[in-house]
């Protein structure tokens, strides 16, 4: 049977018309204000000479991929609504099988009117996440070789014990440039650590030691808080642990906490950072290992949160950029994952790990004003902006 839909009228291949009520989309809500730039090149070994905040870029690019739109979403049919018997008509001269297809359209455009989202069945809670955010500024600053990092490398490791199936701790020793020895660890929270199908979750739980973005001189020495830059992805994480320890994913899933990825300058030359990434990237848990995807989670916690398509994530794994839009548009999240793009790349701990062939991408909010400046407080991060991420994070592993 053919039809076609114009306006509020249905045409039937046969002549037949019937009005419909009309139905208006739901509005979209937009994305606001004004952002600064950092501008790079692409994934190479020689510098571009481009850079913002210290960061080096450089020049060579991976093959770039075509992206996906993402599927339209019909809503759910409305309870109530009015069921025909099929062995008569409803109406003289109008056969039961255009009646049953006209309901199921009123239907579709009914449940498409009310703005109702998939239910995805998602256990993620972002007032828990906010609270890991809090335990992790008691610790202080966490930067590699201080207190503050001992004790908050502990209480990650004591966390993913109580939650994941397995927990492995990379310790090794770096020696900085100017000949500091480092004590690192990265730490890997594995569940069903059996299944050979894996995905890979990514984020750094250290902080910057200096505050080189701030526009004071005076406070360029300090520390970085850490609240976004390090503390969201942590706790992100944590919550996400307490959903899949409630409800376990279908594959295996690694939660890789990074070490050491803001120690350093990003130059050039680029010095003592992605610490962590770069030993993982040489050290995998085992022989073989290949994520079916990965994703890396860094600065995920803005209240005014906007995160963009990353230029090196689209040139090394295009189907995975794909992948996690399209899950966040399904869940109704494009206005924070909008379909935009960063003008440029950004070097970030996804970079080593897809030097080393995993296909993992880069989901930052780098347009943080708050970025390496000693102002990345707690009081600059929302329950709702970890809420959304972890939705879509934990959608994707479902």
């Amino acid at each position: 049977m053919g039809l076609s839909r114009s306006g509020g009228t249905v045409r039937f291949a046969d002549g037949r018309k019937i009005e419909l009520p009309c139905c208006r989309p739901p509005a979209t809500k937009g994305a606001a204000g004004l952002r600064l730039k950092r501008n790079d090149g692409c994934l190479a070994s020689k510098p571009s000479g481009t850079r913002r905040g210290g960061h080096a870029r450089c020049q060579r690019q991976f093959c770039t991929g075509r992206q996906q739109a993402a599927p339209h979403r019909a809503g759910r049919r409305k309870p109530g609504s009015s069921q025909l018997r099929s062995e008569r008509p409803f109406h003289p001269g109008i056969p039961w099988y255009f009646l049953s297809s006209l309901i199921l359209i009123i239907a579709i455009i009914a449940a498409g009117c009310s703005g109702e989202r998939p239910d995805k069945g998602g256990n993620f809670d972002g007032e828990s996440a906010m609270r890991y955010v809090q335990a992790q500024m008691q610790f202080g600053a966490r930067i590699p070789g201080s207190l503050g990092a001992q004790r908050a490398g502990d209480w990650i490791i004591a966390e993913m014990n109580s939650r994941a199936d397995t927990v492995i701790v990379q310790s090794w020793t770096h020696t900085t440039a100017d000949g500091k020895q480092l004590p690192m660890r990265n730490i890997l929270a594995r569940f069903r650590p059996a299944d050979a199908s894996r995905i890979l979750y990514v984020t750094h739980w250290d902080t910057r030691p200096v505050s080189d973005n701030s526009s004071n001189l005076g406070e360029r020495q300090m520390p970085v808080p850490g609240a976004n830059d390090g503390g969201s992805g942590v706790a992100l994480f944590m919550a996400l642990a307490d959903a899949l320890k409630k409800a376990p994913p279908p594959s295996g899933v690694d939660l890789l906490f990074v070490d050491g990825e803001d120690y350093g300058s990003f130059g050039p030359p680029m010095v003592d950072v992605l610490i962590g990434s770069t030993w993982f990237a040489s050290h995998l848990p085992e022989p073989g290992y290949k994520p079916i995807f990965g994703v890396l989670w860094d600065m995920i916690g803005d209240r005014d949160l906007k995160i963009k398509k990353e230029l090196y994530s689209i040139q090394g794994a295009p189907e995975v950029v794909d992948r996690v839009w399209r899950v966040a548009a399904e869940l109704g999240h494009d206005d924070v994952f909008v379909d935009e793009q960063y003008g440029y790349g950004i070097t970030d701990d996804h970079v080593p790990l897809l030097q080393a062939g995993l296909r993992v991408i880069d989901v930052i909010d780098i347009d943080y004003p708050n970025h390496h400046r000693p102002t990345d407080t707690i009081d600059k991060i929302s329950a709702r902006s970890l809420s959304i991420v972890g939705e879509v994070a934990e959608a994707l592993l479902r």
